[in-house]
C-alpha cells in the first residue's frame, strides 16, 4: 500500500513539473526580419603616394608636396584639415643616393571633388592615387536605423503568421542579431584602370563617363521568437 501511495505521489509530482515546464516554455513562433538601406557616401578617402623615383630623383619630395598643396588649395581643399601624412620612407641605391617616398590620405566629400583632385594630381605627374575607402559621416546612425527596421520586420512577420492560424503574436522573448559587411564599389579605381588599359588620360575617361560612387549598402537580419497567444 505504501508503495502504491509512493508511486501516485511521484506521478503527481511529475505531472506538476510537466505543467510548470509547459508554462515556462509556451508555444512560440520563430521568424526572421530583414532590412536594407542604401546610403550615398559623403566621405571619400584617397591614398596619394609621391615618389622621387618617378622623376629619377630630379624633383624632391618637398617640391612635389608644395606643388600638390598649391593645386589642392586652388580647388578649395583645406589641406590642414583634410590631408594627413601616413608614411615617409627612403630607399638607398648602390650609388648612395636616397630616394624618398611619401604617402598621404586625403578626405573628400563627393565624386565631383575626387574627379577634380585626380585631374590636378595627374597633371602634376602624381599617378599613384587610389580610393582607399568610402563612408558616411552618419554611418553608425544609419546602421542603427537598419537594425531597428529589421526587428520591426520580424515583429510584423510574426503577427501575420499568427493571424493566419487565428492566434496572436505576444511578447518577444529571444532575439539573435546579425549584420552584413558594408559593401561599396570604388568606381574611381575602375575608371583609373580603364584609362591605363586604353593608354589614355584619366581626365578623358572621366569626361566621357563621369565619376560616380555606388551607394553604401547596409543590410541587417534578426531572428526572433514571439509567444503565441
Amino acid at each position: 500500500m505504501k508503495k502504491m501511495m509512493f508511486l501516485l505521489a511521484a506521478m503527481v509530482v511529475a505531472l506538476s513539473a510537466s505543467a510548470q515546464q509547459v508554462e515556462a516554455f509556451p508555444s512560440y513562433i520563430e521568424v526572421t526580419g530583414v532590412a536594407e538601406k542604401e546610403v550615398a557616401p559623403n566621405e571619400i578617402f584617397l591614398s596619394i603616394t609621391i615618389n622621387e623615383r618617378d622623376s629619377k630623383g630630379k624633383i624632391s619630395i618637398d617640391e612635389q608636396q608644395r606643388e600638390m598643396l598649391a593645386a589642392l588649395k586652388k580647388l578649395g581643399v583645406k589641406a590642414d584639415e583634410q590631408l594627413k601624412m601616413v608614411d615617409l620612407t627612403s630607399s638607398y641605391f648602390k650609388r648612395g643616393n636616397a630616394l624618398a617616398k611619401a604617402q598621404y590620405e586625403l578626405k573628400l566629400g563627393s565624386a565631383a571633388e575626387v574627379a577634380k583632385v585626380w585631374r590636378a594630381l595627374d597633371g602634376l605627374g602624381i599617378s599613384q592615387v587610389t580610393v582607399q575607402k568610402v563612408s558616411h559621416s552618419d554611418l553608425e546612425k544609419f546602421k542603427a536605423e537598419t537594425r531597428s527596421e529589421a526587428i520591426r520586420a520580424a515583429r510584423d512577420n510574426a503577427r501575420a503568421l499568427a493571424e493566419a492560424i487565428d492566434q496572436k503574436a505576444g511578447k518577444c522573448f529571444w532575439i539573435a542579431d546579425y549584420s552584413s559587411p558594408v559593401r561599396t564599389v570604388y568606381a574611381a579605381a575602375n575608371l583609373k584602370s580603364r584609362a591605363m588599359a586604353e593608354e589614355t588620360s584619366f581626365d578623358a575617361v572621366v569626361e566621357e563617363e563621369g565619376l560616380e560612387f555606388q551607394t553604401i549598402n547596409l543590410q541587417h537580419r534578426v531572428q526572433a521568437k514571439f509567444v503565441l497567444e
